[in-house]
C-alpha cells in the first residue's frame, strides 16, 4: 500500500467512525479499533475533534492503550491523560519501553506523575525514574534502560545459554552490551557475531571496542547525527564515568529527526509542531494572534518607511507599482541563504571556525545574482514604463536589496543562536523586515536622488 492510499485509508476509517458512533453502533467500532496497530489508532485520535476522540477512547482496549499514548503527539496525548486515573496510566504504562513510559509522564503535571509512579511496582517505578532524571531532549531522556549486558571474560556458549535462560530480549536488540564488573561500559557483541562465532571464543575477542557510549547530557540532535554518520541501530548510553546508563534504538532517533522536521516547518508560521490540530478554538486563536501581532508590527515598520517617500511615489506612480518586486526578489534570495544556514546550525556544520567563509560565500552568491537580475529587472522596467533611467534605479536597488539579503540571511540565525532564540522560529519574521525595509529605502531613495 503507497502513502497515498494511506491517506485514503485512514479518511475512510474516519469518516466509518464517526458514522458507527451516530449510529451508535459500538460493536462495529471495537471492531474497527481492534484490527487497527497502535500507530494507527494514535493517528485516528488525532484526526478526530476532541468529544469524539473522548468518546472513541473508552472503546480502546486497555493492553494497547500504553502504546496508543506513546504514539500520539503532546497535545493529544496530554489531553488523554486528563481523563485517566494515577491507576489507569500505571497500568497503561507497564510494559512499555523505559523511555516510551517516561515520555507519557512527562505530559503529566509534576504532582499527577508522582502519583502514577507511586502507583507502579518497584521495579517498573526505578526503570522509569532513572529515565526521567534527564531532560526529555537529551541522551538520557532518550534512552531505554532495557538491555541486556554480558561481560568480556565469558565464552560465547555461556552467554548463548544466559539469552535461552532469558527466554527473551527486549526489543530491537541488534547487540549486547559488554560491561565489567563495575558495570563500566566496554563495547558492544553484535548477536550476529555471537550466533557464529565458535563456542569456546570469549567475548573480549567477539566485541567491538570503537563502539563508543554516548553521554546521557548530549542533546537529542547531536544523538542523531550521531546515528547518521556512524550508520547505527542501537548506542550505548553512558554517565560521565563510562558507567553504563542504557541505550537508544534507531526507532527512538527516527522520532527525533521527524520531530526537528516538522519544529522547522512549522516554527516557519510560529506554530508548534505537536499543535492538536482539533485544539479549542480560542486556544489556537491566542497561540496564533502573538504572530499576527509580530508580523503586523513588521508591517507598520515597513509602511512607515514607504510613508517617508510619499511625496516621491506620488510623483511617480511607477515606483508604487514597482515595489513589491525589489521587496520579494529580496525576501527570496534572503530565505535562501536562511535555509541554508539554519540547516547548517543544526547539523553542527556551522559555527564559528567556519562562519566567516560561508558569509563571504553567500554575499559572492547574493551579489552575482543581484547583478544577473537587477539586468533583467531594469530591462523590463525601462521598456514597460519607456524610462531608461527608472530601470537604471531599480536595478541599482536589485543589487543592494540582494547583497543585504544575502548578509542578513547569514548573520540573523548567527546572532539569534548566539541569543538562545530559536532562528527557525524568528529568522523568518527578522529576515522579512530587514528585506522589506531595506528593499524600500534603497529603491525610493534612489528614485527620489536620480528621477526627481
Amino acid at each position: 500500500m503507497n502513502y497515498l492510499d494511506e491517506q485514503g485509508r485512514n479518511q475512510e476509517l474516519v469518516l466509518s467512525i464517526q458514522e458507527a458512533l451516530d449510529a451508535n453502533d459500538l460493536l462495529s467500532v471495537r471492531n474497527a479499533l481492534a484490527d487497527l496497530h497502535p500507530s494507527e489508532l494514535a493517528d485516528l485520535l488525532e484526526s478526530l475533534p476532541g468529544e469524539i476522540r473522548d468518546e472513541l477512547w473508552v472503546h480502546v482496549e486497555r493492553d494497547v492503550e500504553g502504546n496508543v499514548l506513546a504514539h500520539a503527539n503532546d497535545s493529544v496525548r496530554a489531553a488523554l491523560l486528563e481523563n485517566m486515573a494515577p491507576q489507569e496510566v500505571a497500568a497503561a504504562t507497564s510494559n512499555l519501553d523505559s523511555d516510551d513510559a517516561a515520555d507519557i509522564l512527562q505530559d503529566l503535571p509534576e504532582s499527577l506523575a508522582d502519583e502514577v509512579l507511586r502507583s507502579m511496582d518497584e521495579q517498573n517505578r526505578a526503570r522509569i525514574a532513572s529515565v526521567l532524571s534527564y531532560p526529555e531532549d537529551t541522551a538520557g531522556g532518550l534512552m531505554n534502560v532495557d538491555m541486556v549486558t554480558v561481560r568480556a571474560d565469558v565464552e560465547a556458549e555461556v552467554v548463548l545459554r544466559y539469552l535461552r535462560a532469558l527466554g527473551t530480549v527486549p526489543d530491537k536488540t541488534d547487540s549486547l552490551m559488554v560491561v565489567d564488573r563495575e558495570n563500566i561500559y566496554l563495547g558492544v557483541l553484535s548477536l550476529a557475531a555471537l550466533v557464529s562465532a565458535p563456542a569456546e571464543r570469549f567475548v573480549r575477542d567477539l566485541m567491538t571496542l570503537d563502539a563508543q557510549g554516548i553521554i546521557a547530557t548530549t542533546d537529542a540532535a547531536t544523538v542523531a547525527l550521531v546515528f547518521e554518520q556512524r550508520d547505527l541501530l542501537s548506542a550505548a548510553v553512558v554517565d560521565g564515568n563510562g558507567t553504563l546508563l542504557g541505550r537508544i534504538t534507531v526507532d527512538d532517533v527516527i522520532d527525533v529527526i521527524r520531530e526537528r522536521g516538522e519544529h522547522s516547518f512549522m516554527s516557519a508560521a510560529g506554530l508548534d509542531e505537536e499543535d492538536d490540530i482539533f485544539a479549542p478554538v480560542l486556544v489556537s486563536t491566542q497561540r496564533r494572534a502573538m504572530w499576527l501581532g509580530i508580523n503586523l508590527a513588521t508591517a507598520f515598520a515597513a509602511a512607515w518607511v514607504i510613508g517617508r517617500f510619499e511625496a516621491t511615489i506620488e510623483q511617480l506612480v511607477a515606483l508604487a507599482i514597482l515595489m513589491p518586486v525589489v521587496a520579494s526578489m529580496g525576501g527570496v534570495a534572503g530565505s535562501q541563504t536562511l535555509t541554508i544556514v539554519i540547516r547548517g546550525l543544526a547539523l553542527g556544520q556551522v559555527g564559528s571556525g567556519n562562519a566567516r567563509l560561508l558569509l563571504y560565500r553567500e554575499l559572492g552568491i547574493g551579489l552575482l545574482n543581484g547583478v544577473l537580475w537587477a539586468v533583467v529587472v531594469a530591462a523590463v522596467a525601462a521598456a514597460w514604463f519607456s524610462d531608461l533611467w527608472l530601470g537604471v534605479v531599480i536595478g541599482f536597488a536589485i543589487v543592494i536589496n540582494l547583497f543585504i539579503a544575502a548578509f542578513s540571511g547569514a548573520i540573523i540565525p548567527l546572532i539569534l543562536r548566539r541569543m538562545n532564540i530559536d532562528p527557525a522560529l524568528a529568522g523568518g519574521v527578522v529576515l522579512t523586515t530587514v528585506t522589506d525595509v531595506v528593499g524600500f529605502i534603497a529603491f525610493l531613495g534612489l528614485a527620489t536622488v536620480f528621477l526627481l
